[in-house]
């Protein structure tokens, strides 16, 4: 079986997606967050990493794991209990777990926002939503009926997103952030979207976005992030010659 060194794939990882570079929230942690005795065989994508996927990537056996939530988003201490356990078992299984939040989001190619994009069919894109002195989202100007990319979103992403009708019925200013964007609503229609893509969003946004005449569809926060992991471990598949697989552990959120 073929076989490639982590520290080649991590380090070309934290070159393409400018892991340094990009700010991210405290507890991201992105680049490699658990290292394995050094050699990658099989990797998997995923967009969480929790026990429930560490097992179904050590019943996948691979040993790299590709995530988009990585192991520290809450305090890393103590490490017992189900904590104890999901390192015990990355431990003895040899799985390693590599991390990218921001960097994936924002990458122009394999980026979740870039994927969503590619899926919806939307082109032309340009920068968009403005955080942590950087644009992580991407906008595009079109014209398409609001059914009509109701239908587009409902194919790409498995299952139909729900619609705040906010806005007109044609979305011709369309903004995608994917994951939990939808509180930063006013500042995605501050940057002049009439159409608003995003994961998730708050009880009051549905008010809000009436309010600000603008459209917004929640395509659920793990449904819209399962992209950029699987563009990411497709490339690197490609490049290192090895197998990959999608763990799919759907949130419902």
């Amino acid at each position: 079986m073929p076989n490639a060194s982590l520290k080649s794939i991590v380090e070309h990882c934290d070159t393409l997606l400018r892991t340094r570079e990009i700010a991210d929230y405290e507890g991201a942690v992105n680049g490699l967050q658990m290292e394995n005795r050094g050699t990658v065989s099989k990797i998997a994508a995923t967009v969480d990493a929790t026990l429930a996927t560490v097992k179904l990537a050590i019943a996948a056996k691979v040993d790299l794991l590709i995530v988009h939530h990585g192991l520290y988003w809450s305090p890393t201490h103590p490490w017992t209990g189900k904590r104890y356990e999901m390192i015990r078992l990355l431990v003895e299984n040899n799985l390693a777990i590599y991390s990218s939040h921001l960097p994936l989001d924002a990458h122009p190619k394999l980026g979740n926002n870039a994927q969503l994009c590619a899926a919806l069919g939307l082109k032309n894109l340009q920068p968009f939503f403005f955080a942590k002195n950087q644009f992580i989202g991407l906008r595009t100007e079109t014209d398409i009926s609001r059914l009509e990319l109701n239908r587009r979103l409902t194919k790409a992403l498995g299952a139909a997103p729900k619609v705040l009708p906010g806005g007109a019925e044609k979305c011709k200013r369309i903004g995608i952030v994917t994951g939990g964007a939808g509180g930063d609503l006013k500042k995605a229609a501050d940057e002049g979207v009439d159409t608003f893509i995003t994961g998730e969003g708050p009880h009051w946004t549905y008010s809000l976005a009436e309010d600000l005449g603008v459209n917004v569809f929640y395509g659920g926060h793990y449904a819209t992030e399962t992209f950029g992991p699987k563009a990411l471990a497709a490339y690197l598949s490609k490049k290192y010659r090895l197998p990959w697989v999608f763990l799919d552990h759907p949130t419902g959120l």
